[in-house]
């Protein structure tokens, strides 16, 4: 099996490099998403706090209109490292990421990271009533750990932020259909997650 630094450009950032290889270590020896996610979170914490990763994330472009920057698929495993880039108070929908397990880490900047319950019974598929669980603030290093289904916004701080994201799973149009959730009208609806962006980590 040919390695992540193989499969990708030598010019390549060295950490992005061995936080890929860290990653393809771990689902080849788990078969299990949560335990694979698990054992990633504290890759990704000390990924994110690595300092030549947030120097170059000073110049990656801007997600908004709802976009991810692709930096990652990985062709035996299928699981996907993104990342977003917000602008200073940007408003986050609440949303679910159906059967994907996600790592949420942020690399710069601060957010408020928000958690739901659904306290409907879910026999509508077009309502759910939503309570506010917890808000969490997000500095650097700060990695939230999302489960299929769970209700869930990230909401922009005062300054730009970035950060990166490992995905069980590509997300994106024409992938899989995602929840999005409305708290003042209790409508539910779905949709396709962000437009995936291809772009490469290059030193």
């Amino acid at each position: 099996m040919a390695s992540a630094a193989q499969m990708t450009s030598a010019q390549q950032i060295p950490e992005f490099t061995a936080f890929v290889e860290s990653l393809r270590a771990i689902w080849s020896a788990n078969a299990d998403n949560k335990e694979r996610m698990e054992q990633a979170k504290p890759m990704l914490e000390k990924f994110v706090m690595e300092p030549a990763i947030k120097a170059h994330s000073a110049n990656w472009p801007s997600t908004e209109g709802h976009k991810n920057l692709l930096l990652y698929v990985d062709p035996d495993y299928d699981f996907v490292i993104n990342a977003v880039v917000r602008v200073p108070g940007r408003k986050g929908s609440i949303h679910d990421h159906a059967d994907a397990w996600v790592l949420y880490g942020l690399l710069d900047g601060t957010e408020s990271l928000e958690r739901y319950d659904r306290i409907d019974d879910g026999s509508r598929p077009d309502y759910a009533e939503l309570k506010l669980s917890s808000v969490t603030t997000g500095t650097q290093g700060k990695v939230d750990l999302v489960p299929p289904r769970n209700i869930h916004a990230e909401q922009g701080g005062p300054t730009r932020s970035v950060a990166v994201i490992v995905r069980s799973q590509k997300l994106g149009q024409g992938t899989v259909l995602q929840g999005r959730y409305d708290p003042l009208t209790n409508v539910r609806s779905e949709g396709y997650g962000p437009t995936q962006v291809p772009y490469e980590l290059l030193a």
